[in-house]
């Protein structure tokens, strides 16, 4: 069955899964801050993974089986994730898009809008004395985020305003049970980790070979509690995305992100500002953007991305994700591969 053969006539939104997602969220991007002093961004992981880099690997499989896992726990004879994209072209042409414009940019969703934004126009270091300082200045992320949300919803109103979101009805509460099942997962993954790497540290295991695999690991795991993440807050639900995108000037205006944003945001900002650490827990250099430098590069890619994003409702951490679901479930396989072997070649393009 296609994904296109679905008709959507009326979505209802679902606040409390959403809430919760981006609870899961900002958990999974401040986890792989502390343990490993990265930002999770991406559409970095996948630029980096076809330059070979294993930590984005490890996070772009943890994304895939995500999915993988989304698909076995949800009724695969559902057409979901739901898509608006009419043709494999259109998929192609939006993927290509996002590529070219990440790259350019340097970031997405995840890496500009969750994490930049979280840091509230503050800089995360290290002073001479290896203690936590706060360096304040203007955020290029602030920027990127207001460009590619502005370019895409334009684009969401010029490709999909004439009707064919259909309406959103009413909000609806509950957690269902695919729901709780995601919810669970997260919580479980997150306490099993938690316990594990204390466990590991308390023991002393810090060589150097080990703290390679726990680096490894923690990009694979919070990858996959990410993963979780967005599926609880429908996140990787293209329609609920344009439906977003076009805004309360719409009936088809769905809510969901604006919830999943509420939760994430402060949480991840509270977590960067009151749980920082002096040294990543599994070693290596902090690896935080710093960059402050506003540029024809950022503002570009950031149109480039948000026209991307407007025309399918996709962006990197749903489109692995979707991808991961579609390869057991069997539908929409062609098109997300489709739109990740696009975006992958149009960062290939940008040097």
């Amino acid at each position: 069955m296609s994904l296109h053969q679905h008709e959507i006539t009326e979505s209802h939104p679902k606040p409390l899964q959403a809430l919760l997602g981006g609870i899961g969220i900002a958990l999974s991007v401040h986890s792989l801050l502390v343990l490993n002093g990265s930002v999770l961004g991406v559409s970095g992981f996948i630029h980096r993974s076809f330059r070979g880099d294993k930590a984005a690997m490890a996070s772009v499989v943890g994304l895939i089986l995500g999915g993988v896992t989304i698909g076995i726990a949800s009724n695969v004879d559902t057409p979901e994730p739901q898509t608006t994209v009419s043709s494999h072209l259109r998929m192609v042409f939006s993927g290509l898009l996002v590529g070219i414009g990440t790259k350019l940019a340097n970031g997405c969703t995840s890496g500009h809008m969750i994490c930049g934004l979280s840091r509230l126009s503050l800089r995360y270091a290290l002073n001479s004395s290896s203690q936590c300082v706060w360096i304040q200045h203007i955020q290029s992320s602030l920027v990127a985020t207001a460009t590619f949300f502005a370019s895409a919803v334009a684009t969401a109103h010029f490709v999909h305003g004439n009707g064919d979101l259909g309406t959103s009805g009413s909000l609806d509460w509950a957690l269902d049970k695919q729901g709780r099942q995601f919810l669970g997962a997260t919580l479980s993954l997150g306490i099993l980790w938690f316990a594990y790497t204390c466990s590991a540290l308390k023991n002393g295991t810090s060589n150097s070979s080990t703290l390679s695999i726990f680096r490894y690991m923690a990009s694979f795991l919070t990858s996959l509690a990410f993963a979780f993440s967005i599926r609880l807050g429908n996140m990787v639900d293209p329609h609920r995305v344009l439906a977003f995108l076009v805004l309360p000037l719409s009936s088809a205006f769905d809510p969901t992100m604006v919830f999943i944003a509420g939760s994430a945001l402060p949480l991840a900002a509270l977590l960067y500002r009151y749980a920082c650490v002096e040294q990543p827990r599994f070693g290596g250099k902090w690896n935080i953007p710093a960059s402050t430098k506003i540029d024809w590069r950022l503002i570009l890619g950031s149109v480039i991305f948000g026209i991307g994003w407007g025309i399918g409702g996709i962006c990197p951490g749903p489109g692995l994700v979707n991808f991961g679901r579609s390869l057991y479930a069997g539908v929409g396989f062609t098109e997300y591969a489709a739109w990740l072997l696009s975006m992958g070649f149009g960062g290939l393009l940008v040097k």
